[in-house]
């Protein structure tokens, strides 16, 4: 690693702990590339308010608290605590996270000059960001990668997302329909570069289905669909749900596989065990729970059809996930979801909402053979180097390495 290269602090409230271990993973795949080629460190602030515990009497997975350090794969990760009470003042979650971030940034000043803070989702973590940037003279840039949307349909959030990019030296987005949004909102659309998620091959790969079924106990002759993501109705398990009963009396041996848990957005799990008993389709459903990254091919290996009725989406990093394995994927026209989707050899998109449209999707995908060594080829095509040597040329511009 030559010495000129930048140092970088990588800041993400979102970001894999032992206590979330499937937390922001996809930030986490692309920094520990970036970190093969300059050194950084990861700052990744926790919500807190005096009177948590009381929450956690009756919801005990609401807001865990990881410990303040955590040493993973040689990459130095610090959990500073922020001030954020529930449903009170959160646009004011971005000057409490800087400022909660501020003493673990002078005690890294001191052993590690950072030359640059590398921040995603403009808010409030990009907000807050800017603000350490400013403080510490350092130049920031920001990841958008979805949550942006949703959050601009708030007004104070709207006019601190944009505060937090016109403040960013640079602004990456991670599909262009991304892009878009926010240059509507007033963002400098110069100022904005599109670089997608990407796919590490060496941790998604096709196994062997007949092996796989067996692993999972799946019969060879059934009809396997398969949803990953945490357990949110953003993520619309919900909505293929109640089209199965349809496609079960096409399909009687169909199965439907839902790997995912609780995620900082929250928990359906509940929700969803009732709906499966009210549609009486049991014996169809099977949920996995979270899995680690590394075992995650397996059971898209067993599976025929990647399904997502998503509400949002910036770059869904699982799509090419699905693809290294061999899967094509039905998902809706939201956000960069037909960006990654880009043909028709890999899958479809169809109308967010509209159930009869999901229904005949996963009825022809079913019925057609489909290229898979072609999806492959795709997904590796989409690997996380080429993204990379964009992002590392992008950061030594900024810091004049």
């Amino acid at each position: 690693m030559a010495d000129n290269s930048p140092r970088l602090i990588v800041f993400s409230s979102l970001y894999p702990s032992r206590v979330r271990p499937n937390a922001g993973v996809f930030i986490r795949e692309r920094m520990s590339k970036v970190a093969r080629h300059c050194p950084l460190v990861v700052i990744s602030p926790v919500p807190w308010f005096p009177l948590q515990s009381l929450i956690q009497w009756f919801k005990p997975d609401y807001r865990l608290q990881p410990d303040n350090y955590e040493d993973q794969d040689g990459i130095s990760v610090y959990f500073p605590r922020f001030l954020s009470i529930p449903g009170v003042g959160r646009s004011w979650d971005g000057f409490f996270m800087a400022l909660g971030s501020l003493a673990i940034c002078y005690r890294l000043k001191k052993h590690f000059v950072f030359h640059l803070i590398d921040s995603h989702f403009a808010y409030p973590d990009g907000y807050a960001a800017t603000l350490l940037g400013k403080w510490f003279k350092v130049p920031v840039t920001i990841t958008l990668r979805g949550t942006e949307v949703p959050l601009s349909n708030i007004p104070s959030r709207r006019q601190r997302i944009l505060k937090a990019l016109n403040d960013a030296a640079q602004v990456f987005s991670v599909s262009d329909s991304l892009k878009r949004h926010v240059v509507n909102l007033g963002a400098d659309a110069e100022k904005i570069r599109v670089v997608g998620n990407g796919i590490d091959t060496a941790k998604f790969f096709p196994m062997d289905k007949k092996q796989a079924r067996k692993h999972w106990q799946i019969p060879e002759d059934a009809q396997v669909l398969i949803s990953v993501g945490g357990l949110v109705d953003r993520k619309g398990f919900h909505r293929v749900l109640e089209i199965l009963p349809a496609l079960i009396e096409k399909y009687p041996r169909l199965l439907y596989l839902i790997v995912g848990g609780a995620s900082p957005e929250g928990n359906i799990l509940r929700r969803l065990e009732q709906q499966v008993e009210t549609l009486n389709i049991g014996q169809h459903i099977r949920f996995l729970g979270a899995l680690p990254t590394e075992q995650l091919h397996g059971p898209l290996s067993a599976a025929d059809l990647f399904v997502l009725a998503t509400a949002n989406e910036g770059w869904a990093n699982v799509f090419l996930e699905a693809m290294a394995c061999g899967l094509p994927v039905i998902s809706t026209d939201v956000g960069g979801n037909r960006e990654v989707v880009a043909d028709e050899m890999l899958g479809s998109i169809v109308p967010f909402g509209n159930a009869d449209a999901l229904l005949l999707a996963l009825e022809n995908a079913l019925q057609r053979q489909w290229d898979q060594q072609a999806i492959i080829n795709y997904a590796a095509d989409n690997s996380w180097d080429k993204r990379v040597d964009i992002l590392l040329a992008e950061f030594k511009k900024l810091v004049g390495s």
